[in-house]
């Protein structure tokens, strides 16, 4: 038995060709405004004592784990 598999590109849109740098910059300021609110919580969390931590399930080591886990796939 033979499988054949056939991968068709889309046609190459003259719209998408021009949306293509607004798409880009869009994805960038979102990945910026993402970074910036994680390092916002990675802030915060760092100033609690080690029994606010605690309290919340946390140690210092496991702050970016738990703030990332979402992206990182931890």
């Amino acid at each position: 038995m033979a499988n054949t598999a056939i991968n068709v590109r889309a046609p190459l849109s003259i719209w998408r060709t021009l949306a293509a740098p607004f798409v880009a910059a869009g994805n960038f300021l979102v990945a910026i405004g993402e970074a910036s609110s994680r390092a916002k919580q990675v802030e915060f969390l760092n100033a609690m004592t080690d029994e606010e931590l605690a309290a919340r399930g946390m140690t210092r080591e496991t702050i970016v784990r738990h703030v990332f886990s979402d992206k990182m796939g931890i």
